[in-house]
């Protein structure tokens, strides 16, 4: 019997498992970080992690507090300049994968990390929210919305709630499938953009035709009425539903040492 495991755990290692050994991934910090330096710890150690301060091939011992963190430099093959992880990684077509996290995501695969929006009352006639007087602002996009239309596909990874799965996020900061849906139809120069979300009660991809979000895969334990509750839209679920592959006591051993690791790491620097 597989040891007790979080949600966040279940979350992390779900994702960390949707990487292959082959995959070069342009890695988002926080919850992207820990999956895919967790497949690399596991079963795929010749994965190619970049990040967006240009250090390629990184091999962190550590999780990276931002993409300025010295780790990633340190353990990185070789750092290159941001201009040229951009033009030359991400636009030449380099990316297999980009993984990230957001504040929002919406029904089409749409990331917000820009602005909370005060009120609905502020919505515009695209469904988009007040850019000028938001509730929060947030820290901006950095490099995903490059990455979201530069990288082969993309998977994100977000907590779930009715906080963050929003029908329409109030800011597309990082591009989807667009507002209805269909802005990457037809347009050869663009990724298949997100193929994946996963979250700490279930998978999601987007639907053939709408590229709305679906669930396809409930987490074990979990129900539908518990991802409706915690879903800012008329959710819906594949006609075949999968249960999701519980972690192996391995999976949630190395996870659990790199986050001890990591938080030694990090109190050290605090008190120093």
């Amino acid at each position: 019997m597989t040891e007790q495991y979080t949600s966040d755990e279940m979350m992390t290692i779900t994702a960390a498992r949707a990487l292959n050994n082959n995959s070069t991934c342009f890695v988002g910090i926080g919850l992207p970080s820990a999956a895919a330096n967790l497949a690399r710890l596991t079963h795929a150690p010749d994965i190619t992690l970049i990040y967006e301060s240009g250090t390629i091939e990184t091999k962190p011992q550590v999780l990276p507090l931002s993409i300025g963190d010295g780790e990633l430099c340190e353990s990185a093959l070789t750092t290159v300049s941001v201009p040229e992880m951009f033009r030359y990684w991400l636009q030449g077509g380099h990316i297999d994968v980009g993984f990230l996290g957001t504040a929002q995501v919406d029904r089409y695969g749409n990331i917000n990390t820009t602005v909370i929006a005060a009120s609905h009352k502020d919505s515009g006639p695209d469904g988009a929210h007040s850019y000028a007087n938001p509730k929060v602002r947030l820290p901006g996009g950095g490099g995903a919305p490059e990455i979201s239309t530069n990288a082969k596909e993309v998977i994100i990874t977000v907590r779930h709630s009715k906080r963050t799965f929003v029908k329409d996020v109030d800011f597309i900061t990082t591009l989807g499938f667009g507002r209805d849906g269909q802005v990457r139809k037809g347009k050869s120069t663009l990724g298949k953009g997100p193929t994946l979300v996963i979250s700490d009660l279930c998978i999601l991809k987007p639907e053939d035709e709408t590229n709305e979000l679906i669930v396809v895969s409930l987490h074990p334990g979990v129900t539908k009425q518990q991802v409706i509750d915690a879903t800012g839209w008329d959710i819906r679920f594949a006609d075949t539903l999968q249960t999701t592959d519980e972690p192996t006591s391995s999976e949630i051993e190395v996870l659990r040492e790199l986050k001890r690791v990591t938080e030694a790491a990090h109190s050290q620097t605090e008190t120093a």
